[in-house]
């Protein structure tokens, strides 16, 4: 004991209290508070005469807090501590010695500037025979880490209160029955709800036929489990879409309730519905579009299928639609077509989906129908176009042709149902027009590759089968690339990769050439946007017209505008226009004068293997000539090439014309027409046609 007091503290201690009549009562006490707290920190006062206290005994921790040295015996508050806490504790010492009774308190020491320790004192009088207060002994115990541990109490309660309180979702705390306890601001604002809402059943604001899956998500909460979905509130004659979650209320490891959070996804989900929407039906005739018939076919022959009924499909398209859309302009073909779409969904036929194909072009599909079903809907089609439509006040008549197919009888999968459609619609379009007509394997015997190439290639830019390459033309002076030549290149599923020289002339003798040429100057023009785009400069294309399309009278408008659309500088474009356009030479002297006006350069292409003048070298208003690569094959081996090679440069060289020799393929080749000084050159010498991409990529390395 001697020790763990100190020799010093304990006789000053001995000798005060040996004047004391009740030493061995008092001492026996005070001993026995120490031996009992001595981890505490324990402080002796005396009371003195004048109501002052002075330290009379102050264990080893006491004095470490209290930062007092060993000289601490009969000195004040005052003398030992900063003014402020000597006067706090002065006034709750006076507080014990006036009520002589014992009191608690708490306070909070400061340990460094980061850091504070709390105590918890219990001050207890120590009284004479006179019942006078002679001693006062405080005992303060270190409660840091309980009032740590309250405080992050507190905190964590705090912090899951503000969690509900100000979550922007609705929260709504129910009871094990589902009845609702409490919600937070957010449920009044999302669920319009307030306090009448209390004591009612949750399930109660969702529609009805969600009942049954709330109720499972609540009791998989019940046993412990977190739960979500989507639902549908009933708010107050409004429906509200909902995505909820229930998470248990876990309390002592046991389910006290239940939270509900919920959601609004109101205009998600509309606009997830306006997605689906846009995705499949067309913009302007609000029908259904390509890809819901790609979605809906196979499960509709699969029906079919199971019902052991027949599947009719009908493929329509209208009679030279494109002459009266170029007539009456673009607008008012629109307006037909929307009327088209109207009309055929007024067809008498008791269950159908109608399709736009793609332009002028709609399928309609007949579950349960046979030849005999599907003949007496074509017919009735046919009948509702011998009426006029009526746009602006305008009657215009619009006849349709229809090609029908039959699952299972023709086909047994939807791309043949639909092909055999087509190759029946074809056989219309060939013949009267204005008529339906039935699919036979007949067909398909008089069909030959042409047709099918036909077929395919009519929908080869909305299936995005073409893709563009291009052969760079390089100075044969320099060895630089200086344009490259626009190529078109057809990659079809069932054909595999057509020759240019196969699909060409088919485009050109159906007309396809015209709608697949614009495709072409469209897609240049947007690839030259592209690499400008990456800052890869303004690169020169040189693009071929085709005799069609030359002829068009909206041609010059459509490239003007496609040069606006996309920013291109006439500079980089090269138009190369064959010699069979120039036959009409007044039409042909006006267009390129048009042409010239924009800022492009003109080509004759493949020159001198076609209807050559020398008199549409001096008339028209031509840039360059370019050599058939027929001639540069075989230009050191056959003397008439040769010599043809040397006219048509000596030519342009006297009428200032720029020369371009294709199908250069070997190193012979070029330096002969270097020594002829031709300008240009393009072939498997320098290059094969290459995609942008790698292009892209030369540029760029």
């Amino acid at each position: 004991m001697y020790r763990m007091m100190g020799m010093t503290d304990f006789l000053n201690l001995k000798k005060d209290f040996n004047n004391d009549k009740k030493l061995s009562v008092i001492e026996s006490f005070i001993f026995q508070i120490i031996l009992k707290h001595i981890n505490d920190l324990i402080f002796i006062m005396k009371v003195e005469i004048d109501g002052s206290f002075t330290y009379l005994f102050v264990n080893e921790m006491g004095k470490i807090r209290a930062k007092l040295d060993n000289n601490y015996a009969g000195k004040t508050f005052y003398d030992l501590q900063p003014a402020k806490s000597a006067d706090e504790l002065n006034e709750k010492y006076t507080f014990v010695k006036n009520h002589k009774m014992a009191t608690t308190f708490q306070d909070r020491v400061k340990i460094d500037e980061n850091h504070f320790a709390y105590g918890e004192t219990i001050l207890t009088p120590i009284q004479n025979d006179d019942a006078d207060v002679i001693y006062i002994i405080g005992v303060t115990r270190d409660i840091s880490e309980r009032v740590h541990e309250k405080t992050l109490l507190i905190e964590s309660q705090q912090m899951y209160k503000s969690l509900v309180d100000f979550n922007m979702d609705a929260v709504l705390s129910v009871d094990n029955d589902g009845v609702i306890c409490s919600f937070n601001h957010s449920a009044k604002r999302i669920l319009k709800v307030d306090d009448e809402y209390i004591n009612v059943s949750v399930f109660s604001l969702f529609e009805y036929s969600y009942h049954l899956e709330i109720q499972h998500a609540f009791q998989r909460s019940i046993n412990g489990e977190s739960s979500e979905g989507e639902a549908v509130l009933i708010q107050k004659q409004n429906r509200l879409n909902v995505h909820y979650k229930t998470v248990p209320i876990m309390i002592n490891e046991t389910v006290s309730g239940i939270f509900f959070i919920l959601r609004d996804i109101t205009e998600k989900v509309k606009h997830a519905e306006l997605i689906e929407h846009l995705a499949y039906h067309d913009s302007l005739t609000g029908l259904y579009n390509r890809s819901a018939l790609k979605k809906d076919l196979p499960k509709v022959m699969e029906i079919s299928k199971q019902n052991q009924t027949p599947l009719a499909l009908m493929f329509m398209d209208l009679d030279r639609f494109k002459m009266l859309n170029d007539t009456l302009g673009h607008n008012n073909g629109d307006q037909i077509l929307i009327e088209v779409g109207k009309r055929l969904l007024s067809i008498n036929s008791p269950e159908f989906n109608v399709y736009r194909h793609g332009g002028d072009e709609f399928i309609i599909v007949l579950p349960s129908s046979n030849v005999e079903a599907a003949s007496k809907v074509a017919s009735q089609i046919l009948d509702m176009f011998k009426d006029p439509f009526s746009i602006n006040d305008n009657l215009y008549y619009v006849s349709i042709s229809i090609g029908i197919s039959i699952y299972p009888d023709d086909c047994q999968d939807e791309d043949s149902l639909i092909m055999n459609a087509d190759k029946a619609l074809y056989v219309v379009k060939q013949s009267s027009r204005a008529q339906y007509q039935h699919y036979h394997k007949a067909m398909d015997k008089n069909t030959n590759e042409l047709l099918s190439m036909e077929t395919a290639l009519r929908r080869s830019i909305g299936n995005n089968e073409l893709k563009l390459h291009y052969q760079p033309q390089v100075d044969l002076h320099t060895n630089e690339i200086v344009s490259y030549e626009v190529l078109l290149r057809w990659e079809n599923s069932h054909l595999g990769n057509v020759s240019p020289a196969k699909f060409v002339p088919i485009a050109e003798e159906s007309g396809l050439i015209i709608s697949i040429g614009e495709w072409v100057i469209e897609e240049a023009c947007k690839q030259l946007m592209q690499w400008k785009k990456e800052g890869l400069g303004e690169i020169v294309l040189a693009i071929n017209l085709s005799a069609k399309q030359f002829e068009q009278p909206y041609l010059v408008e459509k490239i003007k505008s496609l040069f606006s659309e996309y920013y291109i500088n006439p500079n980089q474009i090269e138009f190369e226009i064959t010699e069979g356009a120039l036959q009409n030479v007044d039409e042909a002297l006006h267009i390129m004068s048009r042409l010239k006006e924009i800022g492009v350069a003109i080509s004759i292409d493949d020159f001198g293997t076609g209807y050559s003048s020398l008199m549409y070298l001096k008339q028209f208003p031509i840039d360059s000539l370019k050599i058939d690569q027929s001639f540069i094959r075989e230009v050191l081996t056959d003397q008439k090439d040769e010599a043809i090679v040397k006219t048509i440069l000596s030519i342009a060289e006297n009428l200032g014309l720029l020369v371009v020799a294709e199908g250069i393929e070997t190193l012979e080749q070029l330096n002969f027409l270097k020594t002829l000084n031709c300008q240009k050159g393009q072939g498997f010498y320098f290059s094969k046609p290459i995609p942008p991409e790698e292009i892209t990529n030369r540029l760029k390395d």
